[in-house]
């Protein structure tokens, strides 16, 4: 099915369902198809044109809105022709339109400040010549049609409002063109409101109950004015989710909906207006595919406007919200229960990467350095990267993992104006600098006509490399003179000698690795499964070559669900593959994005920055030996503490009480102290049998999420089940930080001591781990995934034959299309 026809099986459905669910979503339309919300593909078009000295003016908006029109083949629509899949744009609030507007309805807006006055102080004040006074806010809302729900989410609005010191001035219903709409898009349209607030008095203090808070006196009052109403728009997202806000700012506004590229001038009378002004316009066009088009999904959302997607979003979902238990900041502690969860998991990929984006933003840190976090360039590689930059992104990396896939990203706080591509710059985007002090960036060149004469340089977007236009300042700040004033912050160097702690560099404990005596191996032999095919095919030649056995393509044997054999739980799990827009990636040759570093331990806090942030266990090789794990489980200072856990229960229980139990554990060994957790199933015995390794990982993993210490707490697994690199790829995406194939490598000493392979033992267990390390790296990077740290939890597969209850509970957010066993059959 092509993807015009898909999107008009999805409209067609939304139309006929009750959308409860989001404007355009059906309530229940999880499990009515084979096409799953959570899959967010895009290949969209994005733009921004900038006055770079800041001066509003009407021709700004109008350039930008001609760039999306241009864009018509790279926003989706579908069948019918009539209905897209979402356009937007993002502004600067115009003072002077909205004073005219709301004068002309009778609405009075606070009095702007004389010529020459400034409001606020610090970082980013709003002066008389910008096109926003920042002291009102403007909300534009998506409403439900119906009447009774629509008036209850307004009243409550205000009341929220009120609580946060806020002083509700009106509701504005904006005008608007539904007539022009296709069928599909008008049926689901919400009804569009724009509120207005004043700012309080003392904008650089938040109310919170009774009681007054200051905040740092570093930012302006537009800046912590933002941040009053972002916590007033998170409230009442906690209340009310039938109705959704596209941008609550006294800075920036967003107007987007299901629209053809033509669709979003026309629609809106707001666009059409000579007086609407601004220094700032984002746009974006969306071709989604494999996904229902909505209102709420289509860009810019409040920060960002996003081409591309980010494959590993699930992980970085789980460890943001773990991390709420981890992060703290003074603004941050007083506003905790409004603000979480900091991320709405019914969003798509970017709106989630929004969320995170405006959760750090507010919290203090700046917009750049939150980007440069989130998307970091290849840096571990780069041979003439400055040690101070290096230092810097070694030193966030400990704390928080790549956004990973491929990206282009516009970003604005109504200020700055920012982009950026990702670490393989998949994702070009090409931008002009004109003679009139205008940047013009675009996914491609020719959205505007501008006369040679008139640039004064063109250029493109590197990858991993950033650009700013700070509209404060008036100028253009460069990639390297932007993150050589970040890097030199702070001695992050030191900070990494002081408390990053290295596997190699650990000493070795005066013991010996337990080895299995051959009588109790071949019995291990038997209850892991393991096959004479296993041992020739793929343990036997990784060891003897250090790369994985080139086989042909293909799978030629029965689903695992449908096998009379018994099958491991691995084979229930296909890895997902790079498809439509998202291409994978070349791991050798692009050596230099990946990365397979690892860091086990307890993460920092992301919103403040000190040493103590940093320490934690480097591994370059997650593919652990018996010597390397010897020297984690010996590992007890401050900082580390690890704690061995069986993942063995008796015969005749459940799997089910068993996995109770083995969290409960986890839970103990965590309140003692303990922040490695080391899933052993050695000691199998008459008596005991093991937990599915990938079963166990997955469980704790999810049972450490959903108890928000997943980024306090590493998981390393110790199985004799785990041989070949599928096994290994799974089990490192379902939640390990680390794995010691224990029992393969005593099959490697084995085959040495038989004289099957003609090898030193040490040697051959380092090429196997190799193999075994290269095999993933190359598996991760055809989902476009370069670096293990993110591919970790990023659970990138789909299940084949397994029953709702076991993937809900223990692989949640996996995507299984039919069901199948359960854990009495597993």
């Amino acid at each position: 099915m092509d993807h015009n026809t898909m999107t008009a099986v999805n409209q067609k459905q939304s139309i006929n369902a009750p959308t409860d669910g989001g404007f355009g979503v059906p309530a229940n339309w999880h499990g009515r198809t084979l096409c799953d919300d959570e899959i967010e593909h895009d290949a969209c078009g994005i733009g921004t044109v900038v006055n770079i000295d800041g001066h509003a003016d009407y021709r700004t908006l109008d350039d930008a809105l001609s760039i999306v029109e241009k864009l018509e083949h790279r926003a989706g629509k579908d069948a019918s022709g009539k209905v897209g899949d979402g356009v937007g744009i993002l502004t600067q609030i115009s003072d002077r339109y909205f004073r005219k507007v709301c004068a002309a309805e009778g609405i009075k807006l606070p009095k702007r400040p004389a010529a020459g006055v400034v409001t606020g102080k610090g970082k980013n004040a709003a002066s008389s010549g910008s096109a926003y006074s920042g002291d009102y806010g403007i909300g534009m809302f998506f409403f439900p049609e119906d009447e009774l729900k629509r008036t209850f989410a307004m009243r409550m609005f205000e009341v929220i409002a009120k609580k946060n010191n806020l002083t509700f001035i009106a509701w504005r219903k904006v005008p608007v063109h539904p007539e022009i709409l296709g069928d599909a898009a008008r049926n689901c349209m919400p009804v569009i409101y724009q509120c207005f607030l004043t700012r309080p008095e003392a904008a650089n203090t938040i109310q919170t109950g009774s009681e007054t808070q200051d905040t740092d006196s570093r930012f302006s009052d537009a800046f912590c004015f933002d941040r009053i109403l972002y916590v007033c728009r998170r409230e009442f997202e906690q209340s009310s989710e039938d109705t959704y806000i596209c941008s609550l700012s006294c800075r920036t506004i967003v107007y987007k909906g299901m629209f053809l590229v033509k669709q979003l001038r026309a629609f809106y009378d707001d666009l059409q207006d000579k007086d609407y002004e601004t220094a700032i316009a984002m746009v974006h066009s969306r071709f989604s595919t494999n996904t229902t088009p909505s209102w709420e999904r289509a860009h810019p959302y409040r920060m960002i406007a996003h081409n591309g997607e980010i494959n590993t979003i699930r992980g970085n979902i789980d460890r943001m919200l773990a991390r709420e238990e981890t992060m703290s900041s003074p603004f941050l502690d007083k506003e905790a229960t409004k603000i979480f969860p900091v991320v709405e998991r019914s969003g798509s990929d970017s709106a989630m990467l929004d969320n995170t984006l405006e959760f750090f933003y507010m919290n203090g840190l700046d917009l750049p350095l939150a980007v440069m976090m989130l998307i970091p360039e290849p840096w571990r590689h780069d041979r003439f990267m400055d040690d101070d930059k290096k230092d810097f992104y070694h030193y966030y990396a400990t704390m928080m993992e790549p956004w990973d896939g491929p990206a282009a990203i516009l970003f604005s706080d109504g200020d700055m104006v920012g982009a950026t591509l990702d670490r393989n710059g998949l994702r070009p985007s090409r931008y002009y600098i004109t003679d009139d002090n205008r940047l013009i960036l675009s996914s491609e060149v020719g959205v505007l006509d501008i006369a040679p004469e008139h640039i004064v340089r063109k250029d493109r977007l590197r990858p991993g490399r950033i650009l700013l236009v700070d509209t404060k300042k008036g100028r253009i700040i460069t990639d390297d003179e932007c993150k050589k004033y970040y890097a030199g912050r702070q001695p992050y160097g030191e900070w990494l000698d002081q408390n990053l702690l290295h596997l190699s560099g650990l000493s070795i404990p005066n013991r010996k690795i337990p080895v299995s005596t051959q009588e109790m191996r071949d019995k291990l032999y038997k209850v892991f499964g393991y096959t004479y095919e296993d041992v020739k095919e793929s343990i036997l030649p990784m060891a003897t070559n250090a790369v994985e056995a080139t086989a042909s393509m293909g799978h030629d044997v029965p689903l695992a669900v449908l096998s009379e054999k018994h099958q491991q739980l691995f084979h229930y799990f296909k890895q997902l593959f790079a498809q439509v827009t998202n291409p994978p990636i070349d791991s050798l040759r692009e050596k230099i994005v990946t990365d397979t570093t690892v860091y086990i331990g307890s993460d920092g806090n992301l919103l403040e920055e000190n040493g103590q942030n940093c320490r934690v266990l480097e591994v370059n090789n997650p593919i652990l030996t018996g010597v390397d794990l010897m020297k984690i489980k010996s590992l007890h200072q401050p900082g580390f503490d690890s704690a061995v856990i069986p993942i063995l229960y008796y015969k005749n229980t459940s799997l089910e009480k068993a996995l109770d139990q083995l969290c409960i554990r986890v839970d103990h060994a965590f309140a003692s102290g303990s922040n490695i957790i080391i899933l052993s199933d050695r000691d199998v015995d008459e008596t005991h049998v093991p937990i599915p390794s990938l079963l166990a990982v997955s469980a704790v993993e999810q049972h450490l999420v959903r108890t928000k210490r997943r980024t306090a707490v590493s998981l390393i697994i110790e199985s004799g089940e785990p041989r070949d690199v599928h096994q290994c790829a799974t089990l490192l995406g379902f939640g390990a930080r680390a794995i010691n194939p224990y029992l393969a490598h005593e099959c490697i000493s084995e085959l040495i001591d038989l004289g099957i392979l003609d090898k030193d033992y040490h040697t051959a267990i380092d090429d196997y781990n190799k193999a075994i390390l290269g095999g993933i790296v190359k598996t991760a990077a055809k989902m476009g995934i370069s670096t293990l740290q993110s591919y970790q939890s990023a659970r990138i597969f789909e299940a084949i034959g397994l029953s709702k209850d076991v993937i809900d509970k223990h692989f949640t957010g996996v995507v299984s299309r039919v069901g199948g066993i359960g854990l009495d059959e597993i």
